[in-house]
């Protein structure tokens, strides 16, 4: 999704939400006129009306330079963006944004010769995109996503056996079935999350956890130019996303046990009709 035109998230109570709502926009049109000081002054309120940060202004606090980048999106914002969003989700993503990693992924699964695949798990499944494009060559898929409004969405498309809604890493480290077993899968996708995670570690160890043996894990990351990560591993770029370096994936992945089989160049999706680079990842679980 595009988190830069985002609009202020809703309250219960009314003058809360207009408060929230007026030092969020007021914050926003700062940022855009290069008003940093007052941009700051604003998303501190913000952060101070609603400690959950469902509007993301740690996010964008970071975004401007003025706090260090935090391992991951508050749970509270990521779900609030989609479900704001979830009635032209799809419209935004892929007619707007350009966005095709799920096909892209697809394409590469068939070039390297790789399935059928007995179960998929489809972190942050939004409407079920990854799930249509594996729909030919997997038994049994479950969807996990924040929102709910967007796993409403992901059902209506029929694809997926099971829908869960929650938090990523907290899936993998938690889900168990009815009975108490925990579930392995033979792949795990997860197409766009990286942008909304920063810190890959935890996402990574619970997924080689959860994967059969040899089994598969792709995901999409976005990356920005050296001079702008400046040796970080992990930042909140300009457009309020998280980008990863090259270098820090492919460490990660070694720790956790991958060994990479594709870490393709790919442009991930366009912002502002300008193509946002990233790569499209495969590894396997040695």
């Amino acid at each position: 999704m595009n988190e830069t035109d985002k609009r202020a998230p809703e309250l219960d109570d009314d003058a809360s939400d207009e408060a929230l709502a007026e030092a969020y926009n007021r914050g926003l049109e700062r940022q855009k006129s290069g008003d940093l000081k007052g941009a700051e002054q604003a998303f501190r309120q913000v952060l101070a009306l609603d400690p959950d940060d469902s509007g993301g202004a740690s996010i964008r606090l970071a975004a401007i330079g003025v706090e260090a980048s935090p391992e991951k999106m508050p749970d509270a914002y990521v779900a609030t963006l989609f479900d704001q969003h979830a009635d032209v989700f799809d419209e935004i993503l892929v007619d707007e944004l350009g966005y095709c990693v799920p096909l892209l992924l697809r394409d590469l699964v068939g070039r390297l010769g790789l399935g059928p695949f007995d179960r998929l798990l489809d972190l942050g499944c939004g409407t079920g995109l990854t799930g249509m494009a594996f729909a030919d060559c997997t038994t049994r898929q479950t969807g996990v996503d924040l929102s709910e409004k967007i796993i409403e969405l992901a059902y209506d498309r029929d694809v997926y056996e099971d829908l869960y809604i929650g938090e990523a890493v907290e899936f993998l480290e938690g889900f168990e079935e009815d009975d108490g077993t925990r579930p392995v899968w033979d792949l795990i996708a997860a197409t766009d999350v990286f942008p909304y995670l920063g810190a890959v570690e935890p996402f990574l160890n619970a997924a080689a956890d959860r994967l059969d043996t040899a089994g598969y894990l792709a995901f999409s990351t976005e990356t920005l130019p050296d001079e702008i990560m400046d040796g970080r591993s992990y930042m909140v770029g300009p457009k309020s996303r998280f980008a990863q370096s090259e270098k820090y994936i492919r460490t990660s992945l070694d720790v956790a046990g991958f060994d990479i089989l594709a870490m393709d160049p790919i442009t991930v999706r366009l912002e502002e009709g300008n193509p946002v680079p990233g790569h499209l990842v495969l590894a396997q679980l040695r």
